[in-house]
């Protein structure tokens, strides 16, 4: 091993034939050393000084060094610090388990140049074509009842792939898979906050390679047709080139499809101008789309106007996906269960989580055996997959919301790395009637163009056949609610312009029933039940007997489709 000159860029480590190069950020002012160790040998063996600086970068190189058989950290000023830029971590191998960088025993480790990626390549699905999967790499699987052999790891999630493309998933959005402390004074479960962002999580692989894991798992998911979406939040005040050059390096080490970013904490604009990052989906989390469905659903007045404009937002302007839940808030299920948060377990006094759910418990707080309660709770989740697969945009479902999953009211589960915030995949087989339907719905979200348009709807007549593309109504054909008071909206879809059969949706979000009137079809063609909240989705298609009105039931949505004569 020798000393010999380093050079300043990139930051980080960079390994070429027999030579490591180093190289740090460290103000002037204080010292810096180099600090090598023999690979899982606990007491230091060299100490390089760092005394070639350009500005206030900081680099050495060191030749005749094997990799594999070394680790490294800093000593700055006298304090062991791991590399901002490292790419994989030695000591961080197994779950819940504290390690000090202080006493060496949390160290920078060389990752491995040698990958086989057979070919692989990120997938570019558009975004009108992704149905998107909410996932905690670690509480996927954790729980004993997900029935795979590496339980909370990026295995664990290869192992579930066949049940995700069975689902009708083409992508999944990972929270947190970086390098980050979990042993806190509150578990940190999640993974929000200061990490090594350029390395993966060590103990979310069951060998404790999370780099390679990572990567299986990357190349699994694309063989399967699925898209791979990490979110990355940074914390604030995080270096503006670090957080552009941690995303380049996921995408091209990792072949990474998108990236769920804060729009507060790192510059947008400078992310969709980086020629990397080009074709990379940029998205972000917008609680617009949730609000406005969540009160819908439990029919609040005065949503028609934002019912709207969520049913025919597009994603790919603003990379904004929609969802009913996410990891911030309720379950689906405890969204119709519950109307106050339940954290006390948190152990801090039901302070922490959003006060403000838009939840309804149905008329009980918690589980309940009546039967008005449960069919109603029932209706009312069917209702919130319609909201959802039948908008115009991105739909994203939080992992296990499709058999019911719990968390028995909590709503900020960070900390609960038990079976409370762990995916408890005994619901599909309690649920399997509601798995089923979701898989169903997803179908025919898929089978209906009209539902997954390229561009967004304009709401005029494009095709000169005169109908506009999309059209709302009410209880009046042709006439868009006003009323403050109105629960009520139906949407009719063109097909003439894609030659594709039109769709009518008629939500009723009243607790009474109401008629709609529907529009008019060109002679020859009738209107078709094709689903509803109370019957799914229905397998033959029914005509209706009454062409001119519909009537619906207390909280009811119902979809149908254009036919001629007796076949669709």
């Amino acid at each position: 091993m020798r000393e010999v000159q380093g050079y300043p860029l990139p930051l980080g480590v960079q390994i070429s034939e027999n030579k490591i190069n180093f190289s740090i950020a460290v103000p002037t002012e204080k010292k810096c050393q180099l600090l090598i160790y023999r690979a899982g040998r606990k007491r230091l063996y060299r100490q390089f000084e760092m005394e070639t600086a350009v500005g206030e970068v900081r680099c050495i190189a060191l030749t005749d060094i094997e990799p594999e058989e070394y680790e490294y950290n800093y000593l700055i000023n006298g304090e062991v610090v791991v590399d901002p830029y490292v790419q994989a971590l030695a000591g961080r191998e197994h779950w819940g388990v504290k390690k000090e960088t202080a006493r060496h025993e949390i160290r920078g480790r060389f990752l491995s140049q040698e990958y086989d990626w057979e070919g692989d390549h990120t997938l570019q699905i558009p975004y009108h074509q992704v149905i998107a999967y909410s996932l905690h790499v670690r509480g996927f699987t954790r729980h004993a009842s997900s029935k795979v052999k590496s339980k909370g790891t990026f295995q664990g999630i290869i192992e579930k792939i066949d049940y995700l493309t069975d689902l009708g998933i083409n992508q999944i959005h990972c929270m947190p898979v970086y390098e980050f402390e979990e042993c806190q004074t509150y578990r940190n479960y999640w993974g929000y906050g200061a990490g090594s962002y350029f390395a993966p999580k060590s103990a979310y692989s069951a060998d404790g390679d999370g780099a390679r894991g990572l990567k299986d798992m990357v190349k699994a998911c694309h063989k399967a047709g699925i898209e791979v979406v990490l979110e990355m939040p940074f914390c604030t005040g995080a270096d503006k080139m670090m957080m552009l050059e941690c995303l380049r390096y996921y995408v091209m080490e990792y072949h990474i499809d998108g990236f769920i970013l804060n729009p507060l904490v790192i510059p947008i604009e400078s992310v969709h101008a980086d020629p990397v990052l080009k074709k990379t989906k940029i998205m972000e989390h917008e609680l617009g789309f949730q609000t406005v469905m969540r009160r819908f659903l439990k029919g609040d007045e005065g949503m028609i106007p934002d019912v709207i404009y969520w049913l025919k937002h597009h994603s790919e302007k603003q990379g904004i996906f929609n969802c009913i839940t996410d990891q911030n808030g309720f379950t689906l299920n405890d969204l119709v269960s519950y109307d106050s948060k339940h954290n006390e377990e948190n152990g801090e006094k039901n302070q922490d989580g959003p006060d403000y759910n838009y939840s309804w418990n149905c008329g009980v707080e918690g589980p309940s055996r009546k039967k008005a309660v449960t069919e109603l709770r029932k209706h009312q989740i069917y209702n919130a997959f319609f909201l959802l697969l039948l908008s115009q945009g991105t739909p994203c479902i939080l992992a296990g919301d499709e058999f019911g999953n719990t968390q028995k009211g909590n709503n900020n589960v960070y900390c609960q790395d038990n079976s409370v915030g762990w995916t408890d995949w005994r619901g599909l087989e309690k649920k399997k009637t509601l798995h089923d339907f979701v898989k169903k719905l997803i179908l025919f979200r898929k089978e209906h163009d009209l539902l997954t348009p390229e561009r967004e709807l304009q709401g005029i007549d494009l095709s000169c056949c005169g109908v506009p593309d999309v059209s709302y109504h009410g209880e009046e054909a042709w006439q868009v609610p006003k009323e403050v008071s109105s629960r009520q909206l139906g949407v009719y879809y063109s097909g003439a312009r894609t030659k594709n059969a039109d769709c009518y949706v008629a939500y009723n979000m009243h607790w009474l029933e109401h008629e709609f009137a529907l529009p008019a079809l060109k002679k020859g063609r009738k209107w078709y039940r094709a689903a509803s909240t109370k019957e799914g989705i229905l397998k033959d298609l029914v005509v209706l007997e009454n062409q001119r009105n519909i009537e619906l039931d207390e909280r009811e949505i119902v979809v149908l489709v254009s036919g001629k004569g007796e076949t669709v």
